[in-house]
């Protein structure tokens, strides 16, 4: 049952050909037997899951179902879960049980999907290897010695491995399409505001956006209709009507005008990259599509700009965790001053505090103007681009990231060096635009991302694309360890 996709667990559930139960209990037996490999996983409440199979089953058997009930998941340790450790990879709330579900939690809950448990991540979602959790960091399942990505490196992770059909990730800028080309496996970044925010603790309130992770884009789909739609309690949720996201799927693609940007075409892309972008780019050409090639003449400031909002955002959104409410606390404090600095010290790991010296450095007085302003200025000037971009193609496309999964530690020293693994995700959030990664080769044994960008609320034209592309090769389908189709 582990090698098979959430649309045909769905179809086996229905079919009475097992049920949540038992589909349950092969995958905790899996997490057991095989995440002490790759510590994917932060928390697993083995007693919750299979209660919530065996109401899914009595859902099915009512004839009472949607279409994932009965499906387990594994949730990113960023949502928070009534009554289920919320840790977000930190010391700071090790300890932190909420008493409320975010509304991405409600949702799943809602269609009845099994929650296996909640996945390891880069510290408040800080990073790009999944190095940076108090938990230790999770490795590749294509290779123990490579990072699997991050911020949403477990959930990548979980789902690679076959401890998880699915998954949920948080993206503010590239943390579930990077973690998905490094671990070959399909991963959306939906609009901003298509996913609600409430309760997904946040980082920079202006970039996150929850999306799905799973092995093909109509796994993807079926994940983004339980999730997508406005949320009234969440001031950034959008109200745009959610259409069913696996109704479009497999329509031709005849015509499609698919951009190709030579800025992410240049001499920062690993040649062998290379190779299968555009390889992937030949088979969409033969399913219909129309390469055109344009110009996004901002992409160079995406890096300085975003690198200046986030942390910014992060220096404000953190400044709650004081000690004083929830979450850790120092002992025997001397003082007010000493309980907030010793908290924040013993609370936060490395990669945070930078982040947050840098943005509460940018936001401070004389400064703001010539950091933030600017920051702010250059993310509209990305964005226009992208507007002017797609006055005439439908879709972007190119690579995810400028190489495959390095090692562990191989660029922890190096802040800079790691930062510049996102350089061709980042813009995507400061648009605000749908983006997703989807697997499209092998370089020297490991995954290669295709990265395919829309306008937005385009999400069904991005799935649909992946989907035919999936329909027509087979990289979706490799298994880390065995370099073949299943």
């Amino acid at each position: 049952m582990h090698d098979m996709t959430v649309a045909q667990l769905a179809r086996g559930l229905r079919d009475k050909t097992f049920s949540s139960v038992e589909l349950t209990e092969a995958f905790l037996q899996r997490i057991s037997e095989h995440d002490a490999n790759y510590n994917a996983f932060v928390s697993v409440d083995g007693d919750r899951a299979l209660a919530d199979a065996r109401a899914a089953d009595q859902r099915l058997a009512a004839g009472d179902a949607d279409a994932l009930t009965g499906i387990p998941v594994a949730h990113k340790d960023i949502f928070c879960t009534e009554g289920l450790r919320t840790s977000c990879g930190s010391k700071m709330l090790d300890n932190f049980v909420p008493p409320y579900n975010a509304t991405v939690i409600q949702r799943f809950n809602d269609a009845g999907a099994v929650m296996l448990g909640k996945t390891n991540l880069d510290e408040f979602a800080m990073g790009s290897s999944n190095e940076n959790s108090y938990y230790g960091p999770v490795r590749n399942p294509w290779n123990r010695d490579l990072v699997p990505g991050g911020s949403s490196g477990g959930s990548a992770a979980a789902v690679a491995a076959r401890m998880a059909p699915a998954a949920t990730g948080t993206d503010t800028g590239g943390s579930i399409r990077q973690p998905a080309a490094f671990c070959g496996i399909t991963g959306l970044k939906p609009t901003y505001g298509r996913v609600s925010r409430l309760g997904m603790i946040a980082y920079a309130s202006s970039l996150d956006q929850g999306g799905p992770m799973a092995r093909t884009a109509e796994d993807c789909a079926l994940l983004l209709n339980a999730m997508a739609g406005h949320d009234p309690q969440d001031s950034t949720s959008a109200e745009t009507p959610v259409e069913d996201y696996c109704a479009a799927l497999g329509n031709d693609l005849q015509g499609l005008r698919i951009g190709l940007p030579r800025e992410y075409f240049d001499d920062g892309l690993d040649s062998t990259t290379d190779s299968c972008i555009r390889a992937a780019l030949t088979e969409l050409e033969a399913l219909g599509a129309e390469l055109v090639e344009i110009s996004l003449p901002s992409s160079s400031l995406t890096i300085p700009a975003y690198y200046i909002i986030a942390p910014a955002e992060a220096s404000t959104n953190l400044s709650r965790f004081d000690g004083v409410r929830y979450g850790h606390r120092c002992e025997d404090p001397a003082d007010l001053h000493d309980l907030y600095t010793r908290t924040r010290e013993e609370g936060f790991g490395d990669e945070v505090k930078r982040r947050i010296l840098v943005g509460t450095y940018a936001l401070s007085a004389g400064y703001y103007d010539a950091y933030y302003k600017k920051a702010q200025q250059a993310r509209r000037l990305i964005s226009n681009d992208f507007s002017q971009a797609f006055e005439g193609v439908d879709i972007i496309a190119g690579p995810t990231t400028p190489g495959p999964a390095f090692a562990l530690g191989a660029k922890s020293n190096d802040p800079v060096a790691m930062y510049l693994e996102d350089v061709y995700t980042l813009a995507v959030n400061l648009a605000g635009l749908p983006g997703m990664s989807v697997p499209a080769g092998l370089a020297g044994g490991r995954p290669v991302g295709l990265q395919l960008i829309g306008r937005h609320f385009a999400e069904a034209a991005l799935l649909n694309v992946a989907h035919r592309f999936q329909q027509a090769t087979d990289w979706h389908t490799l298994t880390p360890g065995l370099g073949g189709a299943k």
